[in-house]
């Protein structure tokens, strides 16, 4: 079976059903939105807290462990994990994951790659609570993953998923499912008490049509909200979509005065764009912040030779990679980078 074992989500669940008040750090993007979602309404207990702009947990996270005061922390969808953070977490830490495995010391670890091939942090949500099936595809699909329960997802909500998409991307640019799974996408963006009130009224829905048919308060607000940075998105998208060339890179960066949308625009520009190796990097803080995409090239390899000995880090899936380079080292690693590939 792909995913968690049967074992493994055993200890899950007991693991949420052994403390009082949880803590769950989660990645700023549909999937991790998702596991969070799901997993913290099977629970019915604890908070969340979600981890944007970079991929990973340090110590600059530890203030949110202060102020909810956890006494167990569960990760969710996080690339990166700082054993320093570990250290100073001060309670137990268990990390449910689908990137590129980190050993790490004092954390329970669930990542699908120990046994078999990748799925998102939503599908093994998913597993865990068996509950929220239009969340659990939602997450699963912005993933660029096509969950064996679709079928059963169609059957509840056929107008959401033709039967003639066969792939993640056909769904995401083609299928109302995919506009509700850029609007999740968008409404994680901005300002952080706008984010933040987005997630709460998010954990409020029960249904997809809250947000695509506008049906409820809630849903409207996400829509509009959703439908404003998506106009943002849809300018920066078409100035990105003219460096077109004939270059086997397909590079295009932005500066931190827009909204970050460097997943967004990598994911759309390589289903546009397929034969090409798409690195989208926006400057913010005096770093190169980028997402790297490719369907024929396995990336971390390539990825962690041209970050060797600068200061930077990255990493992720086969295909589809987050990273950050100081900006003063950008030149260098872009260099190393082309070559490689």
């Amino acid at each position: 079976m792909a995913g968690l074992t049967e074992k493994e989500i055993k200890e899950i669940q007991e693991e949420i059903e052994n403390c009082q008040n949880p803590l769950f750090f989660y990645d700023d993007d549909a999937d991790g939105l998702c596991s969070f979602l799901i997993l913290s309404r099977f629970a019915k207990k604890g908070s969340g807290s979600v981890v944007k702009s970079v991929p990973k947990l340090d110590e600059s996270f530890l203030h949110r462990i202060i102020e909810h005061n956890p006494d167990k922390i569960f990760i969710l969808d996080i690339a990166v994990v700082e054993q320093e953070f570990v250290d100073k977490a001060g309670c137990k830490v268990i990390w449910i994951d689908h990137h590129e495995p980190i050993k790490l010391h004092n954390v329970k670890v669930f990542n699908p790659r120990h046994h078999g091939p990748s799925v998102p942090t939503t599908y093994m949500a998913y597993q865990i609570a068996q509950q929220d099936l239009w969340l659990a595809a939602l997450g699963c699909v912005a993933d660029w993953f096509v969950p064996p329960f679709i079928g059963k997802f169609r059957e509840e909500y056929p107008d959401l998923v033709s039967e003639k998409s066969q792939t993640a991307p056909d769904i995401i640019y083609n299928d109302p499912l995919g506009k509700i799974i850029m609007m999740i996408n968008f409404i994680l963006k901005g300002k952080t008490s706008a984010v933040n009130k987005s997630i709460r009224q998010m954990f409020q829905i029960k249904s997809p049509y809250e947000i695509l048919n506008q049906e409820t308060k809630n849903g409207r607000e996400l829509f509009q909200r959703g439908e404003k940075i998506k106009r943002e998105y849809d300018e920066i998208f078409q100035k990105a979509a003219k460096c077109a060339s004939d270059d086997k890179i397909f590079f295009f960066n932005y500066t931190e005065l827009d909204t970050s949308f460097t997943s967004e625009l990598s994911n759309e520009l390589i289903y546009r764009f397929p034969d090409k190796t798409i690195i989208i990097a926006r400057e913010k803080n005096d770093e190169m912040r980028m997402s790297i995409r490719s369907t024929k090239k396995v990336i971390p390899p390539f990825l962690h030779k041209a970050l060797s000995g600068l200061e930077g880090y990255g990493g992720g899936h086969e295909h589809a990679c987050g990273a950050s380079v100081k900006k003063k080292d950008f030149e260098i690693f872009m260099t190393r980078f082309r070559e490689l590939v």
